[in-house]
């Protein structure tokens, strides 16, 4: 076998690899279409490196070449596809088509004329620089692009200008008179190479791409209460940081439902599932853009209200009160209401977020001791520091 048959069978099983790659990322990934589209690109192109083999091996050669471009050509259009479910770009798959069997038929007219001619070079190349191309610039087209997706649009340019470039090496460094010559030509062991470097770092940016979407799904996930849709405790914490650090002032709503206890022994776990989804679902519909909702405990719930000050605090924390009172709970008995109490407490300037906690916590308490179904204020910052100061 020649050092250019020799790259082939690597092309072939990396291919097959990045194939198998992308099946195993399309079960956990949300783009799983995408990633089967890549699947397929890998596995059809990989077929050229068959056909490339069978040309020098099995006559007739002409059957064997055209097979192998359209299959190496036909894997790069599927790219394209990918690249449009995986960015939620309208493809017209009818037209790829059209062009994909246009490109076929050219080759087909020039597959007799001579390969070391730039008659031949460049009507062979040009189709694969198109077809990268299209993926290259619907990459580009996509909204929101990050670093990566930055670099698959560069390395994909780069892709399709090499093969631009590759017609006019063919005819520079030779690429024998005939298909079947082209195994034994030099220029055959640089193009293989260069398509073995192109095809892995192609797999591995779109690799990158979808394995750094299931990191943020996951990352999301981890921090996503199942039962309310709210953040948990480790989603707050990790965003308030944040927010607090705005321009001010801030406010936090501490909120409780009434006698949960008694919902869970009366209406089972299933009834107390749903006073909380429900609870959830109203908070998530009433927080304002860039408020934080969050479920921090069984049935304690946290709203953090940038640049918010305490009377529209109170203002929220009343409303919220009040549509839960009179609203049903699905899952619940019709004349069935789950009431809830709130503390809310304005954020003092410099005061560590834990000791506006504090505060909201003795408020949502004084709230429950006055007979629950109500809000209450919590003491100024600068009363719980004077008790902090004496108990220490």
């Amino acid at each position: 076998m020649s050092g250019a048959g020799f790259l082939l069978t690597v092309n072939f099983l990396i291919a097959q690899c990045f194939c198998m790659f992308f099946l195993a990322v399309s079960a956990r990934s949300r783009n799983r279409v995408a990633a089967r589209w890549f699947a397929g690109c890998f596995a059809v192109a990989s077929l050229s490196t068959v056909f490339e083999l069978l040309v020098a091996y099995v006559p007739p050669a002409k059957p064997w070449a055209i097979l192998a471009f359209a299959s190496m050509l036909g894997g790069m259009f599927m790219l394209r596809v990918g690249i449009g479910q995986l960015y939620g770009l309208k493809t017209s798959r009818l037209g790829l088509a059209a062009l994909f069997a246009a490109f076929v038929t050219v080759d087909c007219f020039i597959y007799d004329l001579p390969r070391g001619t730039l008659q031949h070079a460049l009507p062979y190349q040009t189709p694969f620089a198109v077809a990268l191309g299209l993926s290259a610039f619907a990459a580009w087209r996509a909204r929101e692009k990050t670093f990566v997706d930055r670099a698959l649009v560069v390395l994909l340019a780069v892709t399709s200008a090499h093969f631009l470039l590759k017609a006019f090496a063919a005819v520079l460094a030779g690429s024998g008179n005939t298909a079947k010559d082209y195994l034994a030509s030099q220029f055959a062991l640089v193009s293989q190479s260069m398509g073995a470097v192109l095809i892995v770092a192609v797999g591995l940016m779109l690799l990158c791409v979808l394995v750094l979407e299931i990191v943020a799904d996951e990352k999301v996930n981890a921090e996503i209460d199942p039962l309310s849709g709210l953040l948990n405790r480790r989603g707050f914490d990790n965003r308030v940081d944040a927010l607090i650090a705005g321009p001010g002032p801030h406010s936090i709503v501490l909120c409780d439902l009434d006698h949960f206890k008694a919902v869970n022994d009366t209406h089972g776990h299933q009834g107390g599932d749903a006073a909380i989804r429900a609870f959830g679902e109203m908070l998530s519909a009433a927080a304002p853009k860039g408020a934080l909702a969050a479920r921090i405990g069984g049935e304690e719930f946290l709203m953090f209200l940038p640049r918010t000050g305490k009377e529209a605090a109170l203002l929220f924390a009343h409303a919220l009160r009040a549509t839960r009172a009179v609203s049903p709970i699905p899952g619940l008995p019709a004349g069935i209401r789950v009431t809830s109490s709130f503390g809310v407490a304005e954020i003092g300037d410099r005061e560590p977020f834990r000791f506006a906690m504090r505060r909201a916590d003795d408020a949502l308490y004084a709230a429950k001791n006055a007979g629950r179904d109500c809000v209450r204020e919590a003491e100024p910052p600068a009363v719980v520091l004077e008790v902090v100061k004496r108990a220490n």
